[in-house]
C-alpha cells in the first residue's frame, strides 16, 4: 500500500491505495477516478499503519481492493459505503465535529 498524508486548512487529509494501481484510471458511467502519483503517491506502507494513518485522519481516500478492505476490517469504513469503479474499490472517510 502507499499512504500519503498531509496536513490541510479541513485538518489531516489521507490518501492511500494498493500500490499497483498509481497511474490508472478507472472510469464507470460519469464516475472518472484518477489513481495519482500527485495524490496517492507516498510511503510504501502495511496495513497495519495506514488503518492508524485512516483513523487519525480527518478526511481520507482509499482506493484498491487491498486498502479498503483493510479499512473495512479495522472497522473504520463502513462495506455498504465502499464504491466498486470499473472493478476496483474506493472508500471516502470524512470525519465531522
Amino acid at each position: 500500500m502507499l499512504l500519503s498524508e498531509r496536513e490541510t486548512s479541513e485538518g489531516l487529509l489521507v490518501a492511500a491505495c494498493d500500490a499497483d494501481l498509481l497511474g490508472e484510471t478507472f472510469e464507470e458511467g460519469e464516475i472518472s477516478l484518477t489513481v495519482t502519483e500527485e495524490f496517492y503517491g507516498g510511503d510504501e506502507v502495511d496495513a497495519e499503519t495506514a488503518v492508524d494513518a485512516v483513523r487519525r485522519s480527518d478526511v481520507a481516500n482509499l482506493v484498491g481492493t487491498e486498502t479498503v478492505e483493510a479499512a473495512v476490517d479495522a472497522g473504520v469504513v463502513d462495506e455498504s459505503t465502499a464504491l466498486t469503479v470499473d472493478g476496483t474499490l474506493h472508500a471516502q472517510v470524512l470525519r465531522l465535529g
